[in-house]
């Protein structure tokens, strides 16, 4: 009876340090890239880090996050791009703290995640406010870790209409909007997809549908509080900081971001062109997937 005792321990003892050993000897799967990066105490951001080579950062509009390039992590991945796509804070997987959410907070927190991944030399793109977002960072940094620019139906150089901008929102709208953050939101999102594309049928109800759980995910606090941010926000002052190439890609029939937008860009910005999405309205990247795939791989390539 001992020895069979003896017998049975010594092979679950042989077992167990088999699978040990296969666990300690198994090649890791993963790139050992983070998921989340911590950009200050008790703040990460998620992080969506793919493929290898030159590369290129996305930022995403409001209220949406980095899960919007779904389809231009799919295409450049497979071009030889590394393509990074960050949340900001209070949306998406990211943290959602309590405080500041304005441009400054925005673009500091991207530069220590640049800094964390050791990017140079990036493309560094950025949707609707993203776009403003990507536009301050590059003036307020100097172009610091990037090499080009790249703005899709951009919310700057200033969404709101001023005494000698007369182009966006007007203040009535403005107030309007910031006011429904906070006491209808899903409303919000609602009404915010039925303009999002070139027409109300533009896309897909499957599309419409994953882009307002996207819109969900985000904080209505930091809802509200980045669109105040972005009331506020006047660039045409620091577009002649701005060194770097800039493609600016935006669709005629843009609704939320008017065209002329895109006008007033490439008048500020010394060293950019555009790039015109005829059958899109805001949702280009989208509508006409392909075209600004494709845009964006040459742009990166040139």
């Amino acid at each position: 009876m001992k020895t069979l005792i003896l017998t049975i321990s010594l092979l679950t003892g042989l077992i167990l340090n088999q699978n040990v050993n296969a666990q300690v000897n198994r090649t890791p799967a993963s790139a050992g890239r983070a998921e989340y990066i911590e950009v200050e105490k008790n703040v990460k951001l998620h992080v969506t880090d793919l493929g290898e080579g030159q590369p290129i950062v996305l930022i995403h509009g409001w209220p949406l996050n980095d899960a919007m390039y779904e389809y231009q992590y799919q295409y450049l991945v497979k071009k030889g791009f590394r393509v990074i796509g960050i949340s900001l804070r209070g949306f998406g997987k990211s943290d959602k703290p309590y405080g500041l959410y304005n441009f400054d907070v925005f673009s500091d927190d991207i530069k220590v995640v640049l800094e964390k991944l050791k990017i140079e030399k990036a493309v560094l793109g950025g949707f609707s406010m993203g776009g403003a977002v990507v536009t301050h960072y590059a003036a307020k940094y100097n172009g610091a870790h990037i090499s080009k620019l790249a703005l899709f139906a951009a919310a700057a150089p200033s969404w709101k209409q001023r005494a000698d901008f007369p182009y966006g929102a007007s203040d009535e709208a403005a107030a309007g909007l910031i006011k429904t953050t906070e006491t209808n939101r899903q409303q919000l999102i609602v009404d915010f997809g039925k303009s999002f594309g070139a027409t109300e049928n533009s896309l897909s109800a499957p599309v419409s549908n994953w882009l307002a759980s996207i819109n969900s995910d985000a904080s209505p606090y930091a809802t509200t509080q980045a669109i105040t941010a972005l009331r506020d926000l006047d660039l045409r002052p620091a577009l002649a900081k701005i060194k770097v190439p800039v493609a600016i890609f935006h669709g005629t029939k843009d609704k939320l971001c008017d065209f002329e937008f895109a006008v007033q860009l490439h008048k500020g910005l010394q060293n950019s062109y555009i790039v015109k999405f005829e059958n899109s309205g805001h949702a280009l990247f989208l509508e006409e997937m392909d075209k600004f795939n494709t845009e964006l791989e040459k742009f990166a390539r040139s």
